[in-house]
């Protein structure tokens, strides 16, 4: 509640901002709507639907102020993968809104959970190669609608490959306005037209084909009929969700995933970053009322929330102005939408989709080391050679094994070694304990199962010593699991079997009542238990001398 009414504090003097801000990312937009509609399979009005009524709901949703939410090329080439079957079948349009309803009730649910913490566990180098793979769909999709050639083969990459072998078959008036759309962009993006350089080249492209009567280019009308007026709300289908729910899944994690990328990187007015939970809401909220009003699934695009900052947004209502601009606009001149050219559309999206490249990160993985590296082109190639929800499905379980295995071998053990005049020394852990002496060890890595397995190994073993104490610290930890509970009593066993002793220190309140749960403390004494306290290293320093007494006191309890 207090979200809705602190947008509802809104200061007039921003209009002057907020207004052109808004008819700026409009105009930028609309030309990415019918692409993404198009590369979906689908009419391309329900491309605008969804700015329409997605992009408004967002802006008074979402946690981030400034993050424009509309249609994605990643979203789209999974929704046309998602919906291939009911291609060309009465079912299309309601299977479409059916997923885009489940994909924002999916993310609503993972929202109002505050299960915005998921996006931690896909990696960098999955991200990186899911993305690229993506864009390499989306350009190698548009060659059939760049030279008026369409290939016998299905897959993509292989039908590309064919095209160019057979450039006499090309329909050269397509190819002429495919050149002329792409040298308008590249002119117009050197000059002071360059955020409006898309829509202008798709006008112009347009207007040429009109002209020089082009009728073997193909036009919007040629493959959908745009109808007038505002959409009619419809509702899913129960007997398709058990078919969408696989892609549903996967495309609301995509979305989800690449509005996190965006919010992370845009801070709000105020300085601090958005909540990626509420940002969930925001874009459930979104998608549901977009499926509701048949329009396509919609995320944070990095793309036009650039536009939006750069041309002076001051608040979320920038984003808000937009939709209703593009609301007016439809209404207004949704006929003409029809006599755009096709050509014009697919050099849009191979634009896009190679701005969405991001070499400087492919380099970042790839010199990263040779695991992010092969993760990054194994998920490049998954994205491109299966359908979109097992790429995604792959995409995460590699990024959990990925975590897994750091986990586990990610532990490092050093030795600290207190100076006379205070000073702690750190340095590798030694490979024997030494006898009759204390040994003080730090422990760096997560000790969660596989953690605790890998410490085991890398602790110096106790059965080769003669009454060797050591000190674990354990400062930092606020949870252990079971497995580092054996680990640490098995060593405490091996100590004490050799004469020895084992000390914690550091303990979180919550370890120590786990240790007691579990009965630790009748091998590891609740006297060899040193509390976490405000002043650094003072529970170590405690045992210390505990140990050094107990050295001093104790006779010998193991001959060699």
């Amino acid at each position: 509640m207090s979200t809705i009414t602190s947008r509802m504090k809104y200061n007039p003097r921003n209009l002057s901002a907020d207004i052109p801000a808004g008819i700026t990312t409009a105009l930028v937009t609309i030309p990415d709507g019918l692409a993404s509609a198009i590369l979906a399979g689908v009419n391309p009005v329900h491309g605008l639907y969804a700015l329409m009524f997605g992009t408004p709901i967002a802006a008074l949703t979402l946690s981030s102020q400034f993050m424009y939410v509309a249609n994605t090329g990643a979203l789209a080439v999974a929704v046309g993968d998602a919906l291939g079957e009911y291609q060309g079948t009465v079912q299309l349009t309601v299977a479409l809104v059916t997923l885009t309803v489940m994909v924002g009730l999916f993310q609503l649910l993972l929202g109002v959970l505050k299960l915005g913490w998921i996006t931690r566990y896909v990696s960098n180098a999955v991200l990186v190669g899911f993305m690229t793979g993506i864009a390499a769909l989306i350009i190698l999709g548009q060659i059939p609608n760049l030279t008026g050639f369409e290939s016998q083969f299905s897959n993509k990459l292989m039908a590309s490959i064919d095209t160019f072998l057979h450039p006499r078959s090309w329909d050269w008036p397509t190819v002429l306005v495919s050149v002329v759309t792409f040298a308008l962009i590249y002119l117009l993006g050197r000059t002071r037209l360059a955020k409006f350089n898309m829509i202008f080249a798709l006008l112009g492209a347009t207007v040429l084909v009109g002209l020089l009567n082009m009728n073997s280019v193909d036009l919007i009308a040629d493959i959908a009929e745009i109808p007038e007026g505002f959409p009619l709300p419809k509702l899913p289908q129960p007997n398709l969700i058990l078919s969408l729910i696989a892609p549903a899944l996967a495309i609301g994690l995509v979305g989800l995933i690449q509005g996190a990328g965006v919010s992370k990187s845009v801070p709000n007015a105020d300085g601090n970053y958005p909540d990626v939970s509420r940002d969930f809401i925001g874009q459930g909220l979104a998608n549901t009322a977009s499926g509701i009003f048949q329009g396509l699934p919609i995320g944070g695009t990095m793309s036009e929330t650039a536009v939006n900052i750069s041309s002076g947004a001051k608040t979320r209502l920038a984003n808000l102005f937009s939709g209703l601009l593009i609301i007016l606009l439809v209404l207004l001149v949704g006929d003409l939408i029809e006599l755009v050219a096709m050509p014009a559309v697919s050099v849009l999206l191979v634009v896009a989709g190679y701005g969405s490249i991001k070499f400087p990160e492919i380099e970042d993985v790839r010199d990263t080391g040779a695991g992010p590296r092969y993760v990054m082109v194994f998920t490049f190639l998954a994205t491109l050679f299966l359908q979109i929800q097992y790429a995604v499905l792959m995409g995460v379980i590699l990024s959990i094994l990925i975590y897994l295995y750091r986990s586990s071998t990610d532990i490092r053990l050093v030795e600290l070694i207190p100076e006379e005049d205070g000073a702690i020394l750190e340095r590798e852990a030694p490979t024997n304990l030494r006898d009759n002496d204390v040994t003080i060890l730090r422990i760096y890595g997560s000790l969660h199962f596989s953690g605790a397995a890998m410490l085991e190994e890398t602790l110096p073993p106790a059965q080769d010593s003669n009454r060797a104490v050591v000190i674990l610290q354990l400062r930092g930890l606020d949870n252990i699991g079971s497995t580092f509970i054996r680990v640490v009593e098995r060593y405490a066993q091996l100590l004490l079997a050799n004469g020895g002793k084992l000390y914690l220190t550091g303990v979180h309140p919550h370890v120590f009542k786990q240790l007691e749960l579990t009965e630790t403390t009748d091998t590891i004494l609740e006297e060899d238990i040193y509390l976490e306290e405000e002043m650094l290293g003072s529970s170590t320093r405690k045992a210390i001398y505990s140990a050094q007494t107990w050295l001093a006191d104790s006779e010998p309890e193991v001959e060699r």
